[in-house]
């Protein structure tokens, strides 16, 4: 066949682009909004959001933006009249799974969902690094419509593999000899191991289950020697909780697993108990001392209050349901009275026939369950958000030099925590996805989630 001139093919081949050409100067203005910023800070009236080259140049009063662009045509500037609107960074997703068994169809359809729902960026707790790969570029080249992911490498003891999620992760490979999905002993070289994670694209690893402290320890300080970060089930079994925080790890998932720090650790992930509720019947005081540490070594609390609501209603689950849902809420709740920084992370999407993600569910489970005000669930589900990927410099906060991520709601989410769900526009730096324009996940797209017929 005939071959295509390199730049013809490029020309032809290239896919569309998410959002209508931007004008030719790249400059937008969202005007007349009221700024929530993510920082905690008073919100602010009648503000125009100054967005060039898919970041924010500047935040000012509605009035005075025009002097702002004293240096360009204003007739090239797009102007958006969002009068009476909030405007808050893109939520964030600290806990997502896109391809733990691959649906690149379902998986592109989620995306959508997410980022018409006004979710700019997910962090993927480990699945097939090959497909997490290529969806992460195509975000970020807005080739497809969907929020930024970052993505984690797996380490776990050799007995996880036999794990049947691992082995729908690793197709075409072997569980625990892959680099996405690694089984770690004390033979293991880690700074092969880590290397071969990182080339994988992860921006961190995630250490799962079935590994000693000293080995939790060890792959903890090769990661960050080689500029990744860590992200760890709260107990890895055998080790505890304090384990975790001594070792060093970035982030600690779900807030159930904090309890297995009051009583002895199950010594396997597979063949765990479940956590004993009699130690926390007076209340959770039992934990204020890796509270302390938590908060001391600025280690994250991923809660994932969502999943414990849904894990009990999944017939004979495997492994087993190990917790309830208010001793997670409790525990949550008390992390976040001792200053614990907790972000917004689900584990499990709401169905597929759902108009938004569980995103929202956890949200407000913090407001009605955990004691967060309004202001410090967004500051969850924003800025605490970006540290879990190592990008607080870049988004979780509306402020100039930072990516113009961006959700516009037509109602005040500091008056009710539910009026975040009135999303009117997300804005992705060049990208704009008015909710309007949304297309729900359509059977065809969800087939597999349902079983084909």
């Amino acid at each position: 066949m005939r071959r295509l001139p390199l730049f013809l093919s490029a020309f032809l081949l290239a896919p569309a682009p998410v959002c209508a050409d931007a004008p030719s100067n790249n400059s937008v203005v969202y005007d007349h909004v009221t700024i929530i910023d993510g920082t905690g800070a008073a919100p602010k009236s009648d503000r125009a959001i100054i967005v060039s080259h898919g970041r924010i140049k500047a935040i000012v009063p509605s009035k005075q933006w025009r002097s702002e662009l004293k240096d360009i045509d204003v007739s090239q500037v797009r102007i958006e009249d969002l009068h009476g609107d909030f405007a808050l960074p893109g939520l964030i997703d600290t806990h997502v799974h896109l391809a733990t068994d691959p649906d690149p169809v379902f998986e592109r359809a989620e995306l959508r969902r997410f980022i018409y729902s006004g979710v700019t960026t997910v962090r993927d707790m480990a699945g097939d690094t090959r497909v997490l790969s290529d969806l992460s570029r195509s975000a970020l080249l807005n080739e497809i419509a969907a929020p930024d992911i970052y993505y984690a490498a797996l380490m776990a003891g050799p007995q996880f593999f036999h794990d049947p999620r691992t082995v729908a992760s690793v197709q075409g490979g072997v569980p625990g000899q892959v680099p996405w999905m690694r089984a770690i002993t004390h033979d293991t070289d880690l700074t092969v191991a880590v290397a071969e994670a990182h080339g994988t694209g992860a921006t961190a690893l995630k250490i799962y289950a079935d590994l000693p402290p000293d080995l939790v320890k060890a792959i903890t300080a090769e990661a960050h020697r080689q500029h990744m970060l860590v992200w760890a089930h709260a107990a890895v079994f055998p080790s505890a909780p304090m384990d975790d925080v001594g070792a060093g790890v970035d982030v600690m998932s779900h807030a159930c697993m904090l309890a297995y720090q009051a009583g002895p650790v199950p010594p396997e992930y597979h063949n765990r108990a479940p956590v004993n509720d009699a130690l926390f019947a007076n209340g959770t005081a039992i934990l204020n001392p890796l509270f302390a540490a938590m908060k001391a070594h600025h280690t994250i609390l991923d809660a994932t209050n969502y999943v414990y609501r849904i894990m009990w209603l999944v017939p004979n689950a495997q492994p087993a349901p190990y917790c309830h849902e208010d001793l997670a809420e409790r525990i949550t709740a008390a992390a976040h009275k001792a200053g614990v920084e907790i972000s917004t992370g689900t584990d499990a999407d709401s169905g597929w026939e759902k108009q938004l993600p569980s995103l929202f569910d956890e949200i407000g489970l913090l407001v009605d369950k955990s004691g967060f005000t309004p202001m410090e669930a967004i500051h969850a589900a924003t800025y605490v958000g970006a540290q879990t990927v190592g990008q607080s410099d870049q988004i979780g906060t509306l402020e100039p030099g930072k990516r113009a991520n961006i959700v516009f709601v037509k109602k005040n989410p500091l008056a009710d925590i539910d009026n975040l769900r009135d999303i009117d526009v997300t804005v992705k730096g060049d990208a704009a996805f008015s909710r309007s324009d949304y297309q729900p996940i359509s059977k065809e797209e969800a087939k597999n989630e349902m079983g084909d017929p």
